[in-house]
């Protein structure tokens, strides 16, 4: 029987790199994982993206969860918008459904909320980023770069940071060199 090791989230180190693009080799297997970690990758050292917040989330055997939040920028200028975009976020498979992807993206908010950021984004599963206040954003009036197919429209959401931000911001969001490509998007 595996042991429940306690799971403690943190700010990512440099030294962690390694450890963070094997945890997503392992989350997302042979077919996805070369991609989302040669992306990574290239998200981790790209300046566009900054500031960024990545988390990990570990145990005494190491690192067993990642997450990223890199900055956007919504157009037309809303620069007194602070925002960001949560991804990817990643755990490795005999750790998935243990409620460590929702410790990580919780404190991620919290430490997003407490550093003034306004608006979050994420492209994922309606389902599972309701629970953590993510709400459509294309019904909102703001946009993705990239169209999103009208029956997937609902996995792109925002979340609000700072109440009533969104009423006063229309606009497309741009996202940081890395992930300012088409593949990322569907």
């Amino acid at each position: 029987m595996m042991s429940q090791q306690t799971v403690k989230t943190r700010v990512a180190m440099e030294k962690d790199r390694d450890a963070i693009l094997a945890v997503h080799m392992n989350a997302f297997g042979e077919g996805e994982g070369p991609v989302i970690v040669m992306l990574v990758d290239e998200m981790l050292d790209d300046v566009s993206g900054e500031p960024m917040l990545s988390l990990v989330a570990e145990t005494d055997d190491g690192l067993v969860g990642h997450l990223l939040f890199t900055s956007v920028k919504i157009e037309p200028d809303h620069s007194h918008i602070s925002a960001r975009i949560l991804a990817p976020l990643a755990v490795v498979q005999n750790r998935q459904r243990q409620g460590i992807g929702g410790r990580l993206i919780q404190a991620g908010l919290r430490q997003l909320t407490g550093s003034g950021v306004d608006l979050v984004f994420v492209l994922g599963y309606p389902d599972y980023y309701s629970r953590f206040g993510f709400k459509p954003a294309g019904v909102q009036g703001l946009q993705a770069i990239y169209p999103i197919p009208p029956q997937s429209a609902d996995a792109w959401m925002v979340a609000e940071m700072t109440p009533g931000t969104i009423e006063n911001c229309k606009g497309t969001v741009r996202c940081s060199k890395a992930l300012d490509h088409p593949k990322y998007w569907i």
